[in-house]
């Protein structure tokens, strides 16, 4: 009988642990402050935020790439409607663009990258953070 009681309370904090396992990045654009899920390993990126139909204001998830390269994204099976950043290697952003919901045209930066953080459309906008702003709190 335990056992059978254990069983269920074991799935939950299994599961609870695999999500709590998901690195979470204290970042800023300028003044501003954000939360970023980090995508590093390629199934992570290409998972990115497939199925989210809604994401906190001050949320976002970063992107790591392995080269530095112009690099495209897609919204295929992403409910939201979605801005994204590319930064260098330094953190610098040197493109910026908006994602249309459920898209699956592939939209690419004209600048080679070595990160993409996706936040909520307009977040860059409403905190005047633009091309030539620094993205600090990114890991190496």
């Amino acid at each position: 009988m335990r056992t059978a009681l254990l069983l269920p309370l074991i799935a939950l904090v299994v599961t609870s642990m695999a999500s709590a396992g998901e690195p979470s990045l204290d970042l800023r654009v300028g003044n501003a402050r954000l939360k970023a899920e980090y995508a590093r390993t390629p199934d992570e990126r290409e998972r990115g935020l497939m199925e989210r139909t809604e994401m906190s204001a001050d949320h976002g998830m970063l992107f790591r790439f392995d080269d530095l390269r112009r690099h495209c994204l897609w919204m295929k099976n992403t409910p939201l409607p979605l801005s994204a950043a590319f930064m260098d290697e330094s953190g610098r952003i040197v493109d910026i663009i908006d994602l249309e919901p459920l898209s699956t045209a592939i939209r690419c930066s004209r600048e080679p990258g070595r990160y993409a953080l996706e936040v909520n459309q307009g977040w860059f906008d409403r905190h005047q953070s633009g091309i030539g702003d620094q993205v600090s709190g990114i890991p190496k």
